[in-house]
């Protein structure tokens, strides 16, 4: 299932379903007024829908590109972070290969969705992208064994690690460099852990106006989902909707020479497998 936010002109944001003939359901009339209330209600809220879409009328569906699709998850209880889970990016970045996993965190302000700009800010001169496969979380718990983590992960989707190296390098703790807002695009929908045969060995890439600067496969994650997921509830309760960003690959701007940073009409493709393409502008901030 690909579970999406949306709206349309006019009509406030709304839980939604894209079917494979590229037309959005809304899931109001299945009683879901958002896609946490979804998440949160598990496999029974699964049945629910699946019994409503067995049953429902394709005139109450729109066209996708009708649809303005927003982050799929807009408001998530968290939005954790992992540095440096690549191999390469932690060797083109000058650091150690982390025995222990990075941890970093975004505020839920910095949530954006497919299509919406990404605003640099005035007070940057360094901006940067990092394509991402993110988890969201769908049973929560503390002290998850690493070999249960199946029974707690809801789905998958693209992320785009937006970063203001000057600001994340002005100190050792990355998160001011990591948070302005629109930093954190999502989507373009979360695809459900069961449409995914094995999230270890998809394709990863970034391309910004046409040319690839980012190609891996997350096989190359240094820390999987399960230690992820063993590791981040040992500290702290996982809840429902929670994001887990693992990483991103080697070729960000700040490691090329020169630099290539992020300027206004960039245009940003982050694509995984089976996750779809998030688009993303970029524009300065005005």
């Amino acid at each position: 299932m690909r579970l999406v936010t949306f709206c349309i002109p006019g009509a406030p944001a709304q839980a939604g379903v894209v079917t494979p003939e590229q037309r959005v359901f809304s899931l109001e009339p299945a009683g879901f007024a958002d896609t946490l209330s979804v998440i949160r209600g598990g496999w029974t809220a699964r049945a629910a829908i699946d019994a409503y879409l067995r049953q429902a009328n394709p005139s109450a569906s729109i066209a996708l590109e009708s649809a303005v699709l927003l982050a799929p998850v807009p408001k998530p209880p968290k939005v954790i972070c992992v540095g440096l889970n690549y191999r390469d990016h932690a060797e083109e970045s000058k650091m150690e290969i982390p025995s222990t996993p990075t941890i970093f965190s975004k505020f839920s302000s910095a949530i954006t969705g497919p299509g919406a700009p990404v605003i640099l800010p005035t007070n940057s001169e360094k901006p940067d992208y990092e394509a991402e496969f993110a988890v969201v979380i769908g049973k929560g718990g503390r002290h998850i064994p690493a070999a249960y983590w199946h029974r707690h992960v809801y789905g998958y989707m693209c992320l785009n690690d937006v970063s203001a190296r000057d600001f994340q390098m002005a100190t050792s703790q990355w998160l001011m460099g990591k948070t302005f807002d629109t930093f954190a695009p999502t989507g373009p929908w979360l695809t459900t852990a069961d449409e995914i045969e094995d999230p270890h060995n998809l394709d990863i890439s970034m391309t910004i106006n046409g040319e690839v600067l980012q190609k891996s496969n997350t096989s190359n994650l240094i820390f999987g989902v399960p230690q992820l997921v063993e590791y981040l509830s040992s500290v702290f309760t996982l809840e429902p909707g929670d994001i887990i960003s693992t990483g991103t690959p080697g070729g960000v701007g700040f490691a090329r020479k020169p630099p290539r940073w992020l300027k206004p009409g960039d245009e940003m493709e982050v694509t995984i497998d089976g996750l779809g393409t998030l688009k993303n502008p970029v524009v300065a901030e005005g």
